[in-house]
């Protein structure tokens, strides 16, 4: 059973949530859906974000703005008008105070203080899966102690291997994204212009494309600062 991990450096990077055309699920102005032509020439990867709304029950945030209300007790990936991504715990309340650039909610956190969650192994916590299958496919994301993110995905995984494989990465913080074969994606670009574009791991569904053509779901970018 492999898992792929990516490291992102974020003091070089620059991180956006971008809507999808189907995700989230509210009122909010989408953009291009797919990245845009102006952001390619700097892109380095594209990963995928996490539950429909109506499933994860979380908030979403974009441009400042809070357009899905903010749940305390959420795992967060959040960016900062500064430049700062984190992973947390959410706190701020249901809406997002200022200095808050971006942010997107999915289900508890899987990893706190470099331990998994308490109740880990209870896999009806974490999303439905196809067929009521406990191994499949799984991404999250966390963040180690220097700030910088840590993507992880695999097949045949369980939120508990998962959480394992980033805590072993160096991850302190950490939370669930999407699940199952048709929605994980982790997609780099080899040369400017989101040129050689390819899958962290070559049994990922999707075509390495995905991100570079209108998604039904939210998704974020990685380009170099």
């Amino acid at each position: 059973v492999v898992a792929g991990l990516a490291w992102i450096n974020t003091k070089r990077t620059k991180i956006a949530l971008n809507p999808g055309r189907l995700e989230p699920s509210v009122e909010l102005p989408r953009g291009e859906m797919e990245v845009p032509l102006w952001a390619r020439h700097s892109l380095l990867a594209t990963f995928n974000s996490g539950f429909k709304l109506s499933d994860s029950k979380g908030g979403f945030v974009v441009n400042g703005h809070t357009y899905a209300q903010m749940h305390n007790g959420q795992g967060t990936i959040v960016g900062y008008t500064d430049g700062r991504v984190d992973v947390i715990d959410w706190t701020y309340g249901p809406a997002a105070p200022a200095g808050v650039s971006f942010a997107r909610q999915n289900l508890p956190p899987i990893v706190e203080n470099g331990k998994a969650a308490a109740n880990i192994e209870n896999e009806a916590e974490w999303g439905a899966t196809v067929g009521n299958a406990v191994l499949v496919w799984r991404s999250a994301v966390g963040v180690d102690a220097h700030g910088n993110l840590i993507y992880a995905a695999g097949e045949d995984q369980t939120v508990g291997s998962l959480a394992r494989a980033l805590i072993q990465a160096g991850a302190v913080r950490a939370m669930e994204l999407d699940i199952n074969s048709y929605w994980t994606s982790l997609i780099t670009y080899g040369a400017p212009g989101a040129l050689e574009p390819k899958n962290l791991l070559s049994g990922m569904d999707r075509p390495a494309t995905r991100y570079l053509e209108v998604d039904d779901r939210d998704f974020f970018t990685v380009n170099l600062r």
